[in-house]
Order: structure tokens, then C-alpha cells, then sequence
């Protein structure tokens, strides 16, 4: 018997350790040094990569990104997407991505893009490696044991490509010489579902969390901006000098830019000789930068981004967490718009601000964006209807168009499930309505169920809690239902797990025993709670709530104006439920569910009745 209880003793201990209420992280710092040449849109790169294997696991190989290869006839995003010209998307249209299309396979030797690894050593020892595409493997002739560090020197090559993508070169309409994202390589995430070795075809990032020191030598008549603080300021110029400071640039053609970022997962850049930069600092600990040139919008819609940015950030802090950074730099890019860790590329001035709100969701949580994009461009797209409301002075329902471009894919029958890899969705329209906009859809309608001042917490603490940790949809979960003190597995699993529609529709009115019952009926698969507001002629409003058996829970009343009936919860599996008031039927002139317009019924035309008697 003592045997068996110290056994049980061991194993409990056992398990406690596994548990790992804080998941660890790998850790990484990048010492960079790079050198550009203008002419011929080539660099050189040396690379000193310090490695923390802080996981409980023996690595025996490693991987990294490299992201430039994708840019050569043949690659698998130069295939995958002229197979997207060949299919429709929900619109019967071409599903073509209008940015790449068919441009890979035409380009010329000195228009692709490629990173080839001339070196690799780790502790000073060459490592045997195979470059698989966008994915360099590399078998280690040492494993590296848990809780240990290990350093990587790497050498390597690199042609920076036409503008297709994101990163690149000479685009076209912005006029922008280098966008420089995805341009270095980049070791791949190792975490508690081992090694995510993703191959580039054009979709999501998931990086390692670390300090960069990045250095720059390039022609001294181009203007950077970017990731990190730029160490070396006064011998640079162009605006980022010290107040009343000379700037001492030394001779040569080339100049070095060197910069630090702390506790970021990626770095950018982008440069141009005619860039314009302006810089505002909103308060002593945050300066806000501004890069542009005015190719294909003027200089003050560009620069009204810094007046919007100013205005709307002590709401973003409120809302969604302090931002702990020193800068951030808005700069003119080459395509469309792009997040990266204190920096955002955008080809106009139009995208700002979902870029820069990335840097909550992308940034400093930091979710697996290729298994969990909607948390990261659904989440951000939220932010965006709420802080541009805001800015707009809109106080009325501010996600119409999210909801609106949800309820469509799920109309067209093209939908799959958010659960779906970012690079697996059949369709690049379907991929965005789902990540985008279903994903937007999540947040706001999470307000109805739980109520938006209860929601809001949820946003805090979720930030607070998981900022720099790589939360998965669970961790997300797990934090609202502490918050609301309600069961919330099931909206995850419907909203995420499954294409499930809402669909609520008020079936029918009558006057029995001295009440008026109205019966609501549910026809879509995907269960909720109701909210189920009448109207009656003097003007006066009932609210009659019907919680979710599955939530285990009431929302608090969001109206303090308006009586609010609770009942006991509706069951899911039945199709009906029947709330009553003591008013007349003839009384009536308006019974409507969700007034609030939250809930996103697919068919509202059945949510409202009017009556007039």
C-alpha cells in the first residue's frame, strides 16, 4: 500500500508539471548585418542567431522561412494561384488574387525573388541543411536539450523581387522602391504542437518572439522606416536627428542604419529616396512615424493619418491594451496593406488603421495566424468598425458591412469552417469573407451574448493575460467565461467549428387566458439566445430575454431604460419558445428579434413584424 500512495504521489506531481498553466515560449535574438546594393537589387547578409530552447523537448533539426523563393516561376504560390484564376469565388467570378495572378511565372531571372544560404554553423559547427522551397531544414549534428541555448551563424544571398506580394521591389502605382517584409531568414515556431514549417503561398505568419539588432548599409540617399528604434539617429538625418542636433553623415556612397526592436516576432523595412517623413510625438514614451511618397494619393490624406492616429489612440488603449513601444512608423508600401511588429506598409493611406490595430492582435498576442486567422484578422477588423466609428462620429450600428459580407458566404454555399488552414480554403474570396469578416462577426456578436460592457472585459483580460503568449481559440474562450461566469464552448463550437447558420423568425401572436404569447421559432442549425423587443402604441418597450440552456448563464441588461423579462432558458433542441405580456395584442405595433442588430441572422426579413391596426 505505501508503495501505491508514494506511485500516486510521483504520478500526481507528474501531471502538475505537465499541466503548464503558462505555456513557455521559445526565445530568439537576431544580430543582422546587411548590405544593399541599389543597382542590382541584391544583398548580402550575416546573421548571428541566438537560440533558447525554453520547451521540454530535444530538437534534433530546426527550420526557417525563406520567404523571397516564392517569387520564381514554378514555386508552389506562383501554382496555387494560377489555379485560383481557373474557379469561380461566390461571386461567379474568377477567384483570382488581382495583386498576383499569373505574374510569378513570367518573371525574368533579375526579377525573382530568391535566399540562398552560402553558411550555417551552429556553436561554430557547419550544419547539414536541404532547402525545401520557402523552408530551409536543417539536421542538427548535436540535438539541442531542453533549457538549453544554442547559436546559429548563418551567411546568405538574396535578389529582392518585382513588387507581387507584399515584399519586393519597383511597384508600379506607389512607386515605392523596396518593400522589405519576409526578407530575411526566419526561424520557424516551435511550440506545444511542435514545428510549424509553413511553405509561403501567400497567406499568414507565425514567428518567434525575440530581440532584433539589425543593421543596414545601403545607398545614403535612401530614407528607411521600419521595425525597432534607429540607434544611431544623428549620423542618419532625414528627420529622426535630435532637436537642434547637426547631422554628421560620414563619406562614402553608403550609409549604415542600425536599429533595435525588443520583444518582437518579426522585422520590416522598407526604403526610397524620395520618401517624405513626418513624426509626431503623442506622448514622452511614444513617438508616431510617418513615411510617404505622393504617387497615388495626396500629402494630406496621407498625412491626416498621423491627426487620426493621435485622436484614436487613448480609445484603442482603453478598449484593447496599452501599447508598450516606443514608435510606430506608417510607411507607404507596395502592396495593399500589410502589419508588421511597430510598422505597417500600405499603398495608400486608406488602410492605416486595420494595419496598425494589427499590432494588438498580430503583434502582441501573437496567435498562429495560419491555424487561427480569424482571431487575428477578425479580431482586428472588429477594432476597425469600432475605432472608425469613433473617428466618424458614427454612433449607430458600426458593422454592417462585416455582418453584411458574412451573411453572403454563408449564403453562397462556398463557406467552410474557420477551423480551416489559412492556406488550405478552396477559395481566396471564401478565405477572406470567413477570417475577415465571420471572424469580425465573432466579437461583436460575443457582445450580445454576454453583454458589450461584459465583452469589453473580456478584451482586457485577454490582453493582459495572454499578451506575448500565442493564445489558441481555447485560451480565448477559457477567458470569457471567466469573465461572464457563463458556459461558452458552444459558440465556439458552432462559430468556428461548423458553417451553422442563425435563423430566428417570430411565427406567431395571440391572446389566451388574459396574456398576449408570442412565438418564436428557430429554423437555422446554430442555437442562441433571443432578445425579443415589442413595441406598443404609447410608445413604451418590453425586452424579454431567453437565455441558451447551454450557457449556464444570463447576460446582465444592457438598457437600464427599457423592463426586461428573463425567462428560464431555451433548450436547443426545440424549435420553439413562446414569451408572453399582459399588454393587448391590439396594443402592439412593433415585435422585433435583436433590435440591436448583433445577432447575425441570416434571414432578417422574418425578425420584424409590424403592426398596424
Amino acid at each position: 500500500m505505501k508503495k501505491i500512495l508514494i506511485l500516486a504521489f510521483i504520478l500526481s506531481l507528474a501531471i502538475l508539471g505537465m499541466a503548464q498553466p503558462d505555456r513557455w515560449q521559445q526565445r530568439v535574438k537576431y544580430v543582422m548585418n546587411i548590405d544593399m546594393n541599389v543597382q542590382t537589387n541584391q544583398f548580402t547578409g550575416k546573421q548571428k542567431l541566438e537560440y533558447w530552447n525554453n520547451s521540454p523537448d530535444t530538437l534534433t533539426r530546426v527550420f526557417y522561412h525563406l520567404y523571397f523563393n516564392a517569387f520564381q516561376p514554378g514555386s508552389m504560390m506562383d501554382t496555387r494561384s494560377r489555379r485560383q484564376g481557373g474557379v469561380n469565388g461566390p461571386s461567379g467570378r474568377s477567384d483570382w488574387d488581382q495583386r498576383v495572378k499569373d505574374r510569378i511565372i513570367n518573371l525574368k531571372p533579375d526579377e525573382i525573388g530568391y535566399q540562398k544560404i552560402v553558411s550555417l554553423k551552429m556553436n561554430g559547427r557547419p550544419q547539414n541543411f536541404k532547402v525545401l522551397e520557402t523552408i530551409l531544414e536543417v539536421q542538427l549534428d548535436k540535438p539541442i536539450l531542453p533549457k538549453s541555448k544554442v547559436t546559429f551563424d548563418m551567411e546568405f544571398v538574396a535578389q529582392v523581387p518585382l513588387q507581387i506580394r507584399r515584399s519586393g521591389r519597383d511597384n508600379p502605382t506607389s512607386k515605392v522602391r523596396y518593400s522589405m517584409t519576409q526578407w530575411y531568414p526566419k526561424l520557424c515556431e516551435y511550440d506545444y504542437e511542435g514545428w510549424h514549417p509553413t511553405p509561403y503561398v501567400a497567406r499568414e505568419f507565425y514567428g518567434v518572439w525575440g530581440d532584433f539588432d539589425v543593421s543596414i548599409s545601403i545607398d545614403k540617399k535612401y530614407i528607411i522606416g521600419g521595425t525597432g528604434y534607429l540607434q544611431n539617429a544623428n549620423q542618419i538625418g532625414y528627420g529622426y536627428e535630435d532637436a537642434k542636433a547637426k547631422v554628421n553623415r560620414p563619406a562614402g556612397e553608403k550609409i549604415t542604419w542600425r536599429f533595435i526592436a525588443p520583444n518582437v516576432h518579426d522585422f520590416a523595412w522598407a526604403a526610397d529616396p524620395d520618401f517624405i517623413h513626418k513624426s509626431r510625438k503623442v506622448r514622452d514614451s511614444l513617438t508616431l512615424h510617418l513615411l510617404y511618397k505622393p504617387t497615388n494619393a495626396t500629402a494630406a490624406s496621407w498625412e491626416k493619418v498621423l491627426d487620426d492616429a493621435e485622436k484614436a489612440l487613448p480609445l484603442i488603449e482603453k478598449t484593447f491594451g496599452h501599447y508598450p513601444y516606443k514608435q510606430f512608423s506608417f510607411i507607404h508600401g507596395g502592396d495593399g496593406g500589410m502589419e508588421y511588429p511597430m510598422a505597417t506598409l500600405c499603398i495608400g493611406p486608406g488602410a492605416w488603421l486595420h494595419e496598425w490595430l494589427h499590432n494588438w492582435y498580430y503583434g502582441m498576442l501573437g496567435t498562429n495566424e495560419s491555424l487561427y486567422g480569424w482571431m487575428d484578422e477578425g479580431f482586428t477588423t472588429y477594432a476597425e468598425d469600432r475605432v472608425q466609428a469613433f473617428l466618424d462620429g458614427n454612433n449607430g450600428f458600426a458593422y454592417e458591412g462585416t455582418y453584411r459580407a458574412y451573411i453572403s458566404l454563408a449564403k453562397s454555399g462556398k463557406e467552410e469552417p474557420l477551423t480551416t488552414h489559412a492556406d488550405h480554403y478552396n477559395l481566396n474570396s471564401a478565405y477572406g469573407a470567413a477570417v475577415y469578416s465571420k471572424g469580425g462577426v465573432f466579437m461583436e456578436q460575443l457582445g450580445y451574448i454576454v453583454g458589450a460592457p461584459v465583452r469589453d472585459k473580456i478584451l482586457l483580460e485577454y490582453y493582459r493575460q495572454w499578451r506575448f503568449k500565442h493564445p489558441n481559440a481555447n485560451d480565448f474562450i477559457r477567458i470569457a467565461e471567466k469573465v461572464s461566469d457563463m458556459k461558452l464552448d458552444w459558440y465556439k463550437e458552432y462559430w468556428v467549428y461548423s458553417v451553422k447558420t442563425i435563423d430566428y423568425a417570430i411565427d406567431s401572436l395571440w391572446e389566451e387566458g388574459g396574456k398576449t404569447k408570442v412565438r418564436i421559432s428557430r429554423t437555422g442549425l446554430m442555437p442562441m439566445p433571443v432578445d425579443l423587443q415589442i413595441t406598443f402604441k404609447d410608445g413604451a418597450k418590453e425586452l424579454h430575454y431567453v437565455p441558451l440552456n447551454l450557457m449556464f448563464g444570463e447576460k446582465p441588461a444592457e438598457d437600464p431604460v427599457i423592463p426586461r423579462k428573463v425567462y428560464d432558458a431555451w433548450k436547443w433542441t426545440h424549435s420553439t419558445y413562446t414569451v408572453e405580456t399582459s399588454r393587448k395584442l391590439t396594443d402592439f405595433t412593433v415585435v422585433e428579434i435583436d433590435p440591436s442588430l448583433r445577432m447575425a441572422d441570416i434571414e432578417r426579413k422574418n425578425n420584424k413584424l409590424e403592426l398596424k391596426w
